[in-house]
Order: C-alpha cells, then sequence, then structure tokens
C-alpha cells in the first residue's frame, strides 16, 4: 500500500469518526461553564439555554461556576479540555475586552476558542435602589461632574464591562465617578440595593428580577427603542446621551479542534432555542432581545467589538494586570 493511498485512507478514517462523533453527540452531560459567580447576567441567561438545550436533545446540559480574574481562570480551564463538545464556556461582551484588561492572557484571545453562537442581546441600564436621590439621569450625571468621584458605582471587578460601560458613561458625558469593584455582578447588586454604592450599569437579565419586585430603579436604557416591560423607563438618547449604546451579548465558546459537525449541531439547537415561543418570552421578561449570531457572524462581532473596546480602554484609568 503506497504512502498515498494510507494517508488518504487515514483521513477519511478521520472524517468518518467526525461524522459519527456529531451523529451521537450529546451521547453524555456537556458541562457549561460560566467563569464567573453566580447571580449575573452571564449565569442567569446560560442556566436558562442549558435547560432549553437538555429539554430538545434530551440530554443533560448543566452550569458550572469557576470564577475568578475576569473570567480568565474559568475559559483558561476550558481551552485545556477535550475538544469534544462535552466542555464548553459561556461569556458575554466581557470577553471581547479581555486583551485591554490583561498584559497577557493565559490562552490566546483569538485562537484558543472557537466562537459557536451569540445570543440574548441584553440592553445595558443605569440601575439605583428605589429610593434613590438620583430620580433621572440627568441628576446622577450632574452629581458626578459637580463633584469628580463622590457619586460611586459597583460592578463584578475591575476590568468586567460593566466597568468599561460606566467608564465610557464617564468620557461621554465628562463625569467622574468611583468605582467599587466586587467579586461578582450579583454582588454588585446587593450593594447597590443597600445603598452601599449608588449605581451599577448592569445588563437588564441581572437587575429586571429587582426592578419588577420594586427594590430597584432603571434610570436609563441602551438601545434604539424603551423596554417593552417597562415603558416609562428613557433610553440613553431620550435622557440626554446620544453616545451611549452598549448592548451586552451571552455566547458559547467551544476549545479550538471541536468537530465543525458537533458545533454545526449546536449552532442549530441554539438556533432552534431562540426560536421558540419560550425563549422570546423569557427574553421579553427580562428585557432583551430574542437573537441569533451562527459562528462566523459572532467571531466578527467579536474582532470589531474587540478594536472598539480597545478605544474605551485607551481613555480609561485602568492598569492593565
Amino acid at each position: 500500500m503506497t504512502t498515498l493511498v494510507r494517508a488518504a485512507l487515514a483521513a477519511a478514517a478521520i472524517a468518518f469518526s467526525a461524522i459519527a462523533h456529531a451523529q451521537t453527540w450529546p451521547a453524555k452531560p456537556v458541562k457549561i461553564v460560566v467563569p464567573y459567580p453566580p447571580g449575573g447576567a452571564v449565569d442567569v441567561v446560560t442556566r436558562k439555554m442549558a435547560a432549553k438545550l437538555q429539554e430538545q436533545t434530551g440530554q443533560t446540559f448543566y452550569v458550572e461556576n469557576k470564577a475568578g480574574a475576569t473570567g480568565t481562570i474559568g475559559i483558561a480551564g476550558v481551552v485545556q479540555s477535550p475538544a469534544d463538545g462535552y466542555t464548553l464556556v459561556a461569556n458575554d461582551t466581557t470577553y471581547a475586552l479581555l486583551p485591554h484588561i490583561f498584559k497577557k492572557l493565559p490562552f490566546d484571545h483569538a485562537g484558543s476558542l472557537e466562537p459557536v453562537a451569540a445570543f440574548v442581546f441584553a440592553p445595558m441600564g443605569v440601575v439605583v435602589k428605589a429610593d434613590s436621590k438620583f430620580k433621572n439621569l440627568g441628576e446622577l450625571i450632574a452629581a458626578g461632574k459637580a463633584e469628580a468621584q463622590k457619586v460611586s458605582y459597583g460592578t463584578g471587578g475591575a476590568g468586567t464591562m460593566p466597568h468599561f460601560a460606566t467608564e465610557a458613561l464617564g468620557i461621554a458625558t465628562g463625569a467622574s465617578f468611583l468605582h467599587v469593584p466586587f467579586k461578582g455582578a450579583g454582588e454588585a447588586t446587593l450593594a447597590m440595593l443597600s445603598g452601599t454604592i449608588d449605581f451599577q450599569i448592569a445588563s437588564t437579565p441581572g437587575v429586571m428580577g429587582n426592578v419588577k419586585g420594586g427594590k430597584a430603579r432603571l434610570l436609563a436604557v441602551s438601545g434604539a427603542r424603551r423596554l417593552t416591560p417597562l415603558p416609562e423607563v428613557p433610553t440613553f438618547a431620550e435622557a440626554g446621551v446620544k453616545s451611549f449604546g452598549v448592548i451586552n451579548f451571552t455566547g458559547l465558546w467551544a476549545p479550538k479542534g471541536t468537530p465543525e459537525a458537533v458545533t454545526q449541531r449546536l449552532q442549530k439547537e441554539i438556533a432552534t432555542a431562540m426560536a421558540s415561543a419560550d425563549m422570546r418570552s423569557y427574553c421579553d421578561s427580562i428585557a432583551a432581545e430574542a437573537g441569533y449570531w451562527d459562528a462566523a457572524a459572532f467571531a466578527n462581532e467579536l474582532h470589531v467589538r474587540t478594536e472598539a473596546w480597545g478605544k474605551v480602554a485607551a481613555n480609561t484609568a485602568f492598569e492593565r494586570q
């Protein structure tokens, strides 16, 4: 048997194995790592998607929280996992910030993971506790301009997307806010509700429960239109900040080298989930949009957003770690 024939047979065997793997996937439980503590928007949305994928495939999809270092600890663990479709990682727009937060990442930002799909696109909102003295966004910005570093805001940590988003708001308005980092977005929300901090900028899935429950108020939201569940809340443009348009996404990544047939199957399942009535209803309940980006669109958006956030980082008082 010639070398050429052996090589062709080997290639065919590999291709057949990949197809067979895809046809049986998922044949065992699939782990989705959320690289943040429980309670934040990524965690909440990912758990909903995991439940939907389990319903559609008949196989267990479960979430494991592995927080630390702005998500890089959890991400690095997934990068080192077998590329077989049974270990995935969830994240949001924060992934596009990572090259601007760290001098050196423990993985290749553009090459160690394969973007699979993005879904659930949520506006960012300025949220205060229900009895806050700030009744509208104009009052909050005016206070931030009158006394620099006096009005405080909380995030899930330095370098997270809410941190950069709030800094972007300050840059756009000339206000200066005091950043108070916590161990996770959930802790920041608790601090806002207790009055420890004055406000936070968060994506709607993480705060809508408290807003609907009367514990918190939204002063403004990003996006081109008001939220259907809260029509009284103005957009940033309506509140006088026309250059703030951050929309947060949640997405899934797989280790580099995961069989294409597996990622395509996963994309198909996610697209089916986002077209379902219950997922659309869920998105409405958290004031988010039930959209979908396939792998190509997702990869392109990540590239565009990574470059865009670099410009914000260059104007933010933040030292790369």
